[in-house]
C-alpha cells in the first residue's frame, strides 16, 4: 500500500513529463501568484505520509499540507464518514437550519479546549484566517475595546485584517491600507535575543517589549486582546517560553485584556498535547479564546473558535456565522478525525516522533556548522540554518538549495522564518518508523550535499 511506501523517484527529473504538461496548463489557466516551481509536483493520490504524483514518483511529505495532515492523507474512516454524510445532505446554513453534526462537534470542543473558565462555547468557520478574525470580533464585542496586540514573526492569514496582523509583509505586498488599532511587540525568540543576555534576561526584555506598547502605542484600557501563537509557525517554529506566557497572562488579567491563542497550526495533537495551550493551562496561564483549523478537519476546510460562555454570549446576533461555516461534510470529517486522534493517542505519537526527530536534528547540529538551532514541541520542530554558529547570520540560500536537493530524492521540505532560513518539520503523525528513518536520512544527505555545493 502507498501508505507504507518509502520515497521513490522513477522519472529522470522532477517534474516528470506528465507533471510538466499539467503544470504548463496550470500556468495558462491560473494567476502567476499561484504558479511557483519550488514544488513541481502534481498529486495523483495520497495515503498516510506519502503522495504519488501523476508520473508515479513517491514523495515522503515532511510538510503535511503545512499542518493540515496530522492524520495523514486519505484516512479510510474519515473518507467513509464524509461519504455517509454526503448521502444525507451536503449543506445547510446553520444560521437558518441547525444540524446535529455541528452541535455534536461544538460539544466536543467545549469539553476539550483548554480555555480559561468552566463553561465553554464554540462556533465554526472555514479557515484559520476566518477563525482568527472571528476571535478578534468576539474579543472586541466582549470588551468594548478596539485595539489588538500581535507579535513579530506572526502569521494569522490573508484576509485584510489578518494580513495586517501577519508580520511578514511579503504576504501583504501592495494590499493596504489595513485596519488601524493593531500594535506589534517582539515575540520571545531566545535564539535571537540581544547578544549576551541570559534566558531570564531575554524573557524580561521581551516582556518589556510588550508593556512598552501601553506607553508608546495604545493604552492598556484600549486593548481588547493579545493574539499569540503558542508555537510561532511561519516565524520559525519557536515555542513561547512558559515564564513569558505567565507574564502575558498576568498583564491581561491586570488590564482586562483577553488572551487569544492561535492554534491553527500547532493544535490537533501536533505539540504532544491535543492543544499546545494545555501546557499553558498546566502552568496556570490558560488563554481566554483558542482558535484552530488545519488538521482539525483532516483536509476538509473547517475551523473553530472557543471561549468561555460569558465571552461568547457578549457577541451581538448577526456578527458571526456564514454560508459555509460548520458545513455538514466538514463537521462529519472533524468528528471522525477527533475520534481517531483520541482513540489512537495522536498526541503520544507526536511526542514519540518528536523525540526521535529532535535527537536526529541535534546530532546533525553537532556535525554541521550551518545548523544553528533546533527547537520545537512534540512533532512541530524547526531547524534554523546560519552561515556560522558564532555569527548566526541567516542562510536562506542554503535552505532553498537544500529543499531542491531533498525533493530530487523524494522528500518534501518547506522553509519558514522571517528570513526563510528555517526548515519546518510537519510530517503526518501516522508516519511509519521506516519512513521517518528514510526521511531523516535524506534530510542529512541534503544538508551534506548542499554544504559541499555552496563551498565550491
Amino acid at each position: 500500500m502507498l501508505r507504507e511506501e518509502l520515497p521513490k523517484i522513477v522519472t529522470e527529473k522532477v517534474p516528470g513529463p506528465k507533471a510538466a504538461a499539467l503544470l504548463k496548463k496550470r500556468d495558462e489557466a491560473l494567476p502567476k501568484a499561484l504558479c511557483g516551481y519550488t514544488y513541481p509536483i502534481c498529486i495523483s493520490r495520497g495515503e498516510g505520509a506519502v503522495l504519488e504524483d501523476v508520473d508515479g514518483n513517491h514523495f515522503l511529505d515532511f510538510i503535511g499540507g503545512v499542518g493540515v495532515l496530522n492524520i495523514g492523507y486519505s484516512r479510510p474512516e474519515v473518507v467513509e464518514a464524509v461519504k455517509t454524510q454526503a448521502e444525507k445532505y451536503f449543506h445547510c446554513i446553520f444560521n437558518v437550519v441547525a444540524h446535529e453534526g455541528y452541535i455534536k462537534l461544538a460539544e466536543k470542543f467545549d469539553e476539550l479546549m483548554p480555555c480559561k473558565g468552566e463553561k465553554m462555547k464554540t462556533f465554526f468557520a472555514n479557515s484559520g484566517a476566518e477563525a482568527d478574525e472571528n476571535a478578534i470580533k468576539v474579543a472586541k464585542a466582549c470588551t468594548g475595546r478596539h485595539s489588538i496586540i500581535c507579535f513579530s514573526g506572526a502569521f494569522h492569514g490573508r484576509t485584510n485584517l489578518t494580513m495586517a496582523l501577519t508580520a511578514k509583509k511579503s504576504y501583504a505586498l501592495g494590499m493596504g491600507p489595513f485596519p488601524s488599532g493593531i500594535y506589534r511587540a517582539e515575540y520571545p525568540d531566545l535564539y535571537r535575543a540581544p547578544k549576551g543576555y541570559s534566558e531570564e534576561e531575554a524573557i524580561d526584555y521581551y516582556i518589556h517589549s510588550l508593556t512598552k506598547i501601553f506607553e508608546e502605542g495604545a493604552p492598556a484600557s484600549d486593548v481588547a486582546a493579545i493574539l499569540v501563537e503558542p508555537i510561532l509557525g511561519e516565524g520559525g517554529f519557536i515555542p513561547a517560553p512558559i515564564r513569558w506566557v505567565k507574564a502575558v497572562r498576568k498583564i491581561c488579567d491586570d488590564n482586562g485584556i483577553l488572551l487569544i491563542a492561535d492554534e491553527v497550526q500547532c493544535g490537533n495533537c501536533r505539540s504532544g498535547r491535543y492543544f499546545a495551550s494545555e501546557y499553558w493551562k498546566e502552568a496556570g496561564a490558560a488563554p481566554d479564546i483558542i482558535t484552530t483549523a488545519k488538521s482539525m478537519g483532516g483536509g476538509v476546510p473547517i475551523s473553530a473558535i472557543t471561549a468561555r460562555a460569558e465571552i461568547m454570549d457578549a457577541v451581538p446576533a448577526g456578527t458571526i456565522g456564514g454560508t459555509y461555516c460548520g458545513n455538514p461534510l466538514a463537521c462529519a470529517s472533524a468528528l471522525k478525525v477527533m475520534e481517531i486522534m483520541k482513540a489512537e493517542d495522536y498526541a503520544g505519537k507526536a511526542m514519540a516522533i518528536g523525540e526521535k526527530t529532535m535527537a536526529a536534528f541535534n546530532r546533525m547540529k553537532e556535525k554541521y556548522e550551518e545548523i544553528g538551532d533546533v527547537r520545537g514541541l512534540g512533532a512541530m520542530i524547526g531547524v534554523e540554518f546560519v552561515k556560522t554558529k558564532a555569527g548566526k547570520e541567516p542562510y536562506p540560500e542554503f535552505v532553498a538549495r537544500m529543499i531542491q536537493t531533498a525533493l530530487r530524492k523524494g522528500l518534501m521540505l518547506e522553509n519558514a522564518g522571517t528570513y526563510g532560513n528555517v526548515i519546518r518539520f510537519l510530517a503526518p503523525l501516522c508516519i511509519t518508523d521506516s519512513q521517518l528513518e528514510a526521511g531523516l536520512s535524506i534530510f542529512e544527505e541534503a544538508v551534506g550535499e548542499t554544504e559541499k555545493e555552496l563551498e565550491k
